[in-house]
């Protein structure tokens, strides 16, 4: 294993965001960073899970600058919320890990009326990443971490298909997963040209198959049969949450990450570059992505404000 929490770098006087940390890698992170100082926002939806979270991390850690953001990714208006309540801290923002993730889910939509994996797992977060942005780049040297997965490598030949992300019929819940974390892969690549001589270091990480509760869908999408299997597997061949964070602890963490200028590099355990797939390196289809998310925040948060206007 190439990198320890010891590795970890004092951070004292770093702010970051954590999202989806009140369980999984996502705790384990946001706990580690504590661990070493960092003033950590736990970014989740469940208030009460959130809540225990932050006093769990401040028993462990005795850090008591740990506080809980509420944030539900699948509500624009929510995301806003979330980056408007950190803002008005007139904080710096050092580290942002877009962790939160659902996989697997049988096909819903979000509340803006998108593919609940893809807006969940990539629109969510590129909003709430943009909102952030003037800070995360006045506060630089900064990192933004993506949590993708090797599930990219399932989306079909066109990478994103677009203009079928909301037919239920078009694809299953493995290939609906696998574009949206895709999608982060992507996004970080566009991130980056855009941050092009900024001192922000963008990268996209697959944490490997670990023991957490983004499994819990699976049997909803394909049958309770699928219960026992992965149960069996995560005994078998899963890694434990404290693996499974290594990972983004070293791409928001590790002095090497600016000492080798690693950006919209695509990391597997344990801090290992690997590359992605050839979709995953489409810079084509990165631009087309950035302007399909843009345009649809765009179109969501004018009806939100016609909306709001008519109350």
């Amino acid at each position: 294993m190439t990198f320890k929490f010891e590795d970890i770098p004092d951070l004292t006087g770093k702010v970051s965001i954590v999202t989806g940390a009140n369980t999984g890698i996502g705790f384990i992170t946001a706990r580690e960073l504590a661990r070493k100082n960092s003033h950590v926002f736990v970014a989740g939806r469940d208030k009460e899970r959130c809540e225990t979270a932050v006093d769990k991390i401040k028993d462990e850690t005795g850090n008591n600058n740990v506080e809980y953001l509420p944030l539900d990714l699948q509500s624009l208006r929510s995301v806003k919320k979330a980056a408007e309540s950190f803002l008005n801290r007139k904080l710096p923002l050092h580290i942002l890990i877009n962790n939160a993730a659902i996989m697997t889910t049988p096909f819903s939509l979000t509340v803006e009326g998108i593919m609940d994996q893809f807006g969940i797992n990539h629109i969510g977060h590129f909003y709430f990443t943009k909102l952030l942005l003037p800070t995360i780049e006045s506060s630089a040297p900064s990192r933004i971490v993506n949590i993708s997965s090797k599930g990219h490598t399932r989306a079909p030949d066109c990478g994103i298909d677009f203009e079928n992300l909301n037919n239920p019929e078009a694809y299953g819940p493995m290939s609906r997963y696998a574009q949206s974390k895709l999608a982060n892969i992507l996004f970080s690549l566009e991130l980056n040209k855009r941050l092009a001589g900024k001192e922000v270091y963008v990268n996209s990480v697959h944490p490997g198959i670990v023991k957490t509760e983004l499994t819990r869908s699976v049997d909803k999408a394909w049958g309770i049969w699928t219960k026992p299997l992965v149960g069996l597997a995560k005994l078998l061949f899963f890694v434990s949450p404290d693996n499974g964070a290594l990972t983004q602890l070293y791409c928001a963490t590790s002095p090497e990450i600016v000492e080798k200028n690693l950006r919209a590099k695509y990391f597997v355990p344990y801090a290992q570059l690997e590359e992605p797939t050839v979709q995953a390196k489409d810079e084509e289809l990165a631009r087309k992505l950035w302007e399909f998310s843009e345009n649809f925040v765009n179109e969501r948060l004018k009806k939100i404000e016609e909306e709001d206007k008519a109350k």
